[in-house]
This record gives C-alpha cells, structure tokens and sequence, in this order.
C-alpha cells in the first residue's frame, strides 16, 4: 500500500489480492477525483493502517490469509467503524447478509459496475464523516462535562429529569439557592442555553435523568 497521506481528505482504501482487480479498481476511483490507496493484501492493509484518516473501505471478500469478513472483525475490534463497501466475485448471499448485519454500507459482485461503485462509494464517504463529526461532538461534550465539580455532577441528572430547584434542594439536603448556583454554572459549564438542550447534550453522553 502507498504510504498514506495525512490529511483530512476522504481516503478510498482498496484491498483486493488479484492485481488486474486492484489496478482496474484504482484507475477508474482516480478517474473520479478521489485519493486512494491501494493494498493487495489484507495483513497489509491492517498492519499500515491509520484509523484516524477519513474515508471508507472497499474490500475483497476472498482473499488468502484473512477474508474481507475477518477484516471487517479486526477493525470493528479496534473500535474503527470505517464503513466498508464489499466486492465478491461469488455472490456469496449468507456472507453479504453477515456483512450488513456488522454494518457494511454495500455488498456489490464482480465485475462491479462502475456507477454503482461509485455511488456506494458516496455513501459510505457521507456516513463517515458524519460519524467523525459526531464522535467529535461527543468529545467536546465530554470536555465540557469534566469542567464540572463533583456537586454539580450531582445535580445534573436532577435537572434533566425537570426537578425544581426547591425539589433538588430537598433531595440533595441543601438550600434551594444552593442549588439554583449549582444549575446556573452547569448551564454555563456545559454552554446551553436551556433544560431542552441540557437534555439532548445528556442523552449524548449518556447521563440519565435522576
């Protein structure tokens, strides 16, 4: 596989072991304007690859060593859920509905057709980045939420569940104007502006309602 460059442009990764597939697959993804990188193994790919770059995966089913299936497992193992477009050259029916179900954004048979390649290559670039975008939302949440003292951590589930302060208060054991200093810093804290959006950052983070 060529040396990958680090930047934040999609990145077609291509694994196939026969290199006609390889160089064909590569030449026309080229030809539409995207960076790829090509592998003719899948210890390869696995061995050089960097989950933080963006893109997706197109991936051989049958391949010698480890079968797409495999690879898809040692990705998801790692916690890379980089979206994968299968090619096979069987139309192997039971391994494309074992590839969906884990999460593969297409299960095409050779010789691919290259609209629908393409096209399957579009949404699997779509749903990743809006999958990073979403982790990063989450990780900026959890900054956020480790500004908070341990009190204010307290009653946060408090306030997500709708409690009054005067409520919290009694079910904390404190003073209700204790309390309203408390919400007041977590709203800043957390940087919303109201309980409705306190709620859905919650949910994201997944803080349940006390």
């Amino acid at each position: 596989m060529n040396k990958p460059v680090n930047s934040g442009v999609p990145t077609i990764f291509v694994v196939d072991d026969d290199p006609a597939v390889l160089k064909s697959l590569g030449r026309l993804l080229r030809s539409a304007g995207l960076h790829v990188e090509t592998c003719n193994s899948p210890q390869d790919f696995l061995a050089r690859h960097n989950p933080a770059m963006p893109g997706c995966l197109v991936l051989d089913v049958a391949m010698p060593g480890l079968n797409g299936l495999e690879v898809q497992q040692a990705l998801a193992a790692i916690g890379d859920e980089r979206p994968i477009v299968f090619l096979t050259g069987h139309g192997d029916i039971p391994t494309s509905v074992e590839a969906m179900k884990r999460g593969a954004v297409d299960f095409l048979t050779k010789p691919v057709n290259a609209e629908v390649l393409l096209k399957a290559i579009h949404s699997a670039i779509v749903k990743d980045s809006v999958r990073r975008l979403e982790r990063d939302e989450v990780e900026e949440f959890k900054q956020r939420l480790a500004t908070l003292t341990p009190r204010e951590r307290e009653v946060l589930p408090y306030v997500i569940s709708g409690r009054l302060n005067k409520q919290i208060a009694g079910e904390l054991g404190t003073a209700e104007k204790t309390i309203k200093v408390h919400r007041a810093r977590v709203m800043e804290k957390m940087k919303v502006q109201s309980v409705a959006e306190l709620v859905r950052l919650a949910e994201r983070l997944g803080i349940r309602p006390a």
